[in-house]
């Protein structure tokens, strides 16, 4: 059985994941439904699916959290050091952002109290004074690891996975700001108030992709492995207890309760509509970031993750004639069915000979 809550999912109320055999689960229930979260559409807790279900739907609720967790942290960068907010402004943003419905979670909740923090040995703010290399315990990995596994493409996941590996390399970034001349990134000109608002919408954009990744992997994930997983179940299990307890995830819920055979959450009306009206404020997001060096790896990778989506023909038909040329590896045709290969630049035995391919 996965678990999620934490500290305070412990003492009261944590999700609770569980697989394994129904009968074991029958057993349980009574203890499992009075100790688990509630929320107003019962207690945080279902069977999944069997075997490894319940660990496995732990497992990719923790990439979602290094994604939003990788979202958040990339939004302060850009308050803090695009717009030069102070803790007490950063507070008072983050703060603005969860009394949202959009927004309003568990992380919004903790990031805003943490810039209230204030340190008693140095009487600065706490946030200030820890290092700036995160840790990992390896689920967020797995994530990945699992999905490139099922060939379910999750980059905002693993662009956080990736800056989290990235954060521990201190000693080369400290050599690298100065030998780079990267150490201090650039002022934001325009309005700040504005912008605020523009990375809001694009925070908000970026997270439902993040969801909408997790959500597809374990689509994928169940039907390999038999799980049978209920997805709208699996969101109404992380509404209460969990890291990544979030308003959002009635919306989610909504969206698999009235479709459950949709393909991908960015279909559904309410986050396809969302996403569509909020889209220019993401680019513009993006730009300014990589204008003032601000690396936004996780926002960069969900806008792709989004725009690739939608797009009805990507550039992989190069790739795949690079593949046929090189490696005989064939392709297929847009205009007829059937596997081909191309002779792309024939070889004659004198060139082979000479070493000429002209």
């Amino acid at each position: 059985m996965g678990v999620s809550g934490g500290e305070i999912g412990a003492l009261l109320g944590p999700s609770l994941m569980p697989g394994g055999t129904e009968a074991a689960y029958t057993i349980l229930e009574s203890i499992l439904t009075k100790i688990a979260a509630q929320v107003d559409d019962g207690p945080c807790v279902v069977y999944l699916g069997s075997g490894s279900a319940g660990h496995y739907v732990k497992m990719v609720h923790n990439g979602i959290e290094y994604g939003n967790m990788q979202l958040i942290a990339e939004a302060y960068d850009l308050l803090k050091h695009g717009l030069g907010l102070n803790n007490d402004q950063l507070h008072q943003v983050f703060s603005a952002w969860n009394a949202t419905e959009e927004l309003n979670s568990y992380l919004m909740e903790i990031t805003a109290n943490i810039f209230e923090y204030v340190d008693a040995e140095t009487g600065t703010s706490l946030v200030d004074v820890i290092l700036d290399a995160a840790e990992q315990k390896g689920t967020g990995r797995w994530t990945v690891m699992s999905a490139l596994d099922l060939g379910v493409p999750v980059p905002t996941i693993a662009a956080a996975v990736s800056a989290r590996t990235m954060s521990a390399f201190k000693q080369e970034r400290l050599v690298a700001a100065k030998v780079l001349n990267g150490k201090l990134p650039k002022k934001y000109q325009g309005d700040a108030e504005a912008f605020t608002n523009k990375l809001r919408d694009a925070l908000y954009c970026a997270q439902i992709c993040s969801y909408a990744e997790g959500m597809e992997l374990l689509d994928a994930a169940s039907k390999v492995y038999n799980y049978h997983l209920s997805l709208s179940e699996v969101a109404r299990i992380w509404k209460g207890g969990c890291i990544i307890r979030a308003e959002c995830l009635d919306r989610i819920q909504s969206a698999f309760v009235q479709q459950s055979d949709l393909d991908n959450l960015l279909l559904a009306p309410h986050f396809k509509e969302t996403i569509l009206t909020r889209l220019p404020a993401w680019r513009e997001v993006i730009a300014v970031a990589a204008q003032l060096d601000i690396p936004i790896p996780a926002f960069s990778g969900s806008l792709a993750y989004f725009n690739t989506y939608r797009r009805d023909r990507l550039p992989h038909n190069l790739i795949q004639a690079q593949r046929d040329y090189f490696g005989s590896h064939t392709y297929e045709r847009i205009d007829r069915p059937g596997i081909f290969h191309t002779e792309w630049n024939p070889v004659d035995e004198q060139s082979l000979q000479t070493g000429s391919t002209d």
